[in-house]
């Protein structure tokens, strides 16, 4: 549907710089880590100072169980491990007596400065160089945060930068662009189904033309400082600066790293803009907005408190409710929108907005926050398309179908959440994957031509495995899918999920997946300019809800509405049915169509209906006459007695059959 696929190619660019992987492939055991070359010898307080005694051969006789995914096996296999110590989250250069390298423990720093831009894309990828690369799928615009491998190494989307084994001091390089004051460093190792690779300690320099470098040093010695770095491929560890530096360019140089792999890192930069007093450069346009609305991250009580403010300050077009609750027990809010909340108006189409089906996914959540501020804000100011919007459909806002899983993630923090921690609810499931699966059975039965005679294309039943009591379906899923039947939704975007195909296959709903951004969980200070890239996207897809058709569908002796008419157009291989008050709603693009309305009990009618560029939906209502038999089983129930002209049809019929 074009009109449709219109209003979200306004959408931020959805597809990020990785093809994702199932994250299954967490390493949890350490091995030796292996130093640079002769020539660069790690410091002292590297993180080797930290590993216990080993044996002959560098790994002590412990054995560990190390669980490898391999596409869709899980293969268990026996490997020495030498212990390694306690993963970090936030480190401090390391400390020893020695002179040679050390910092003195730092005094306590606030991180202040948000994230350059290498996970969010903000940083190109002309502006990451490397002193090599072992292919480009592993080059420098790889080594980004929480930047995910596909399943196959050595293609173009792998999941790290990794320097040459041969090269002797690897480097990787940021360049800022402008004068900037760097405050720290964040990194991950490489993220990979199949090897195991991340940088145990790194050196950081500075420049301001890529030429002259200076280290970050020891406050006492002078030395430069070495970071420690990753355990483990995936944890995010971040260092702060023992002083921050104002420069152009940023150096991190691999002291050490796991033995019998490369040098391999996935970064974030930690820095503030600077006014550079010589204006030699151009400074970039602060990202921000206009509105008045509250940017920041919003944990369970923040959004409770407010969607309850939002509802105060417009309480005649808001209602806020519950549609269940997290296994954890939290409310899974809704804000209604419309002219008349609470209740469905006959004729006028509900539409829905959902986030939060994965827990880290913050970027959906904030944007459904900050909509429903923006629709509120803008009514009370007399915008006329807020004005329409409003009083022309019943809008639902669902900004956190996982708040079990958002608090985990909330708690470890926008830069060091990391890409699985929060994903899942407190079930351990991924919601994104919970619903049932409707298409293969659906599948199935057109192959063998049971489409739409025997099996329906529409409103398809729940598996009878998902209705079973043990069946492993979240509470939350169950709450969002009673949410669907309740409610006669039209129309729908989940923030990213794989719900879309559930909802249009066992509901009358129309929904498409919406992938927001590269970065899950951006910083605060993005949400300004997030939401001034998605804003007038989110407000346009709530507009496709007026093409196509609508109508009701009504009983020609009662004038009362058919609930659970069948609406089918001819050529498009999917039905919906109408609400209990005989509304329908049918999105279609421009053009002539024939439609059909049946209800059981009586006669179907077909009649044209033309779907114009003009702003619809295009009128289309059918008035349906009860079958003979239809009208005599309810006189016989009422009582009644049968009419002649009743009675003398129903002869007629018998003497067809004779």
């Amino acid at each position: 549907m074009w009109g449709l696929l219109l209003a979200l190619a306004a959408f931020a660019p959805a597809v990020g710089p990785a093809l994702g992987a199932p994250r299954n492939s967490v390493l949890d055991v350490a091995q030796p880590a292996t130093t640079k070359v002769p020539g660069s010898i790690p410091a002292p307080n590297s993180s080797l100072a930290q590993l216990p005694a080993e044996t002959a051969n560098g790994t002590s006789e412990r054995h560990v169980r190390i669980r490898i995914i391999k596409k869709k096996k899980v293969i268990m296999k026996k490997r020495k491990k030498l212990t390694r110590p306690t993963p970090l989250v936030t480190a401090r250069p390391l400390v020893t007596p020695t002179p040679a390298g050390t910092l003195n423990p730092a005094e306590k720093q606030e991180t202040g400065c948000p994230p350059l831009g290498l996970e969010s894309l903000r940083v190109s990828d002309s502006r990451l160089e490397a002193s090599s690369s072992q292919s480009f799928g592993l080059g420098p615009h790889r080594g980004r945060l929480n930047i995910q491998s596909g399943l196959e190494d050595g293609d173009l989307y792998d999941g790290a930068w990794c320097a040459e084994e041969q090269d002797t001091d690897p480097w990787f390089q940021v360049d800022a662009g402008h004068p900037t004051r760097f405050s720290g460093v964040i990194t991950q190792g490489r993220n990979s189904v199949w090897r195991y690779d991340w940088v145990t300690s790194y050196k950081v320099q500075f420049s301001n033309d890529s030429r002259t470098w200076w280290g970050s040093r020891n406050h006492s010695s002078g030395m430069d400082a070495v970071f420690p770095a990753n355990s483990d491929p995936e944890t995010p560890v971040l260092n702060l600066l023992p002083e921050p530096q104002v420069a152009r360019f940023i150096r991190l140089l691999p002291q050490t790293w796991l033995q019998g792999g490369t040098p391999c890192l996935r970064a974030e930069i930690l820095a503030c803009p600077v006014s550079d007093p010589n204006d030699l450069f151009l400074e970039a346009p602060a990202p921000g907005s206009s509105d008045p609305l509250d940017f920041r991250h919003h944990n369970y009580k923040a959004m409770r408190k407010l969607m309850k403010q939002v509802h105060e300050q417009c309480p005649n077009i808001t209602r806020v409710y519950s549609i269940g609750k997290s296994y954890q027990g939290l409310k899974l809010y809704v804000m209604e929108m419309s002219d008349q909340p609470g209740e469905h108006e006959l004729g006028e189409p509900e539409v829905r907005y959902v986030a939060g089906m994965h827990g880290n996914e913050a970027l959906g959540r904030e944007l459904l926050l900050l909509l429903m501020q923006f629709l509120c804000h803008e009514f009370l100011r007399g915008n006329p398309r807020v004005t329409r919007l409003l009083t022309e459909m019943r809008i639902h806002l669902l900004p956190s179908m996982n708040p079990d899983g958002y608090e985990i993630a909330y708690h470890r923090g926008s830069e060091l959440v990391g890409w699985a921690e929060g994903r899942w609810n407190n079930q351990s499931i991924d919601l994104n994957h919970n619903f049932a699966d409707l298409n293969t059975p659906l599948w199935e039965a057109q192959d063998d031509g049971k489409v739409p005679h025997i099996v329906p294309n529409h409103h398809l039943p729940l598996p009878t495995y998902y209705t079973l009591p043990n069946a492993t379906v979240a509470p939350e899923t169950r709450a969002v899918i009673k949410w669907m039947k309740r409610i006669p939704f039209v129309l729908s975007a989940n923030l990213h999920g794989g719900m879309n195909d559930f909802s249009y296959l066992h509901t009358n709903c129309f929904e498409v997946t919406v992938e927001l951004s590269c970065d899950k969980f951006p910083h605060e200070n993005e949400l300004p300019q997030e939401w001034e890239n998605n804003k007038d996207a989110l407000l346009t897809y709530l507009e496709q809800v007026r093409m196509g058709i609508a109508g009701v569908v009504r009983d020609k002796d009662t004038e009362l509405g058919i609930a659970d008419a069948v609406i089918a157009v001819d050529g498009i291989n999917h039905d919906v049915t109408t609400a209990w008050g005989g509304d329908y709603w049918r999105l279609l693009t421009p053009g002539d169509y024939m439609v059909t309305a049946s209800a059981e009990g009586y006669h179907s009618v077909t009649r044209n209906c033309r779907v114009t560029f003009e702003e619809g939906p295009f009128p289309c209502n059918f008035v349906l006459t009860k079958t003979p038999k239809q009208r005599l089983r309810e006189l016989l129930a009422a009582g009644a007695k049968v009419p002649p002209d009743l009675r003398r049809r129903l002869e007629r019929l018998r003497g067809l059959k004779d």
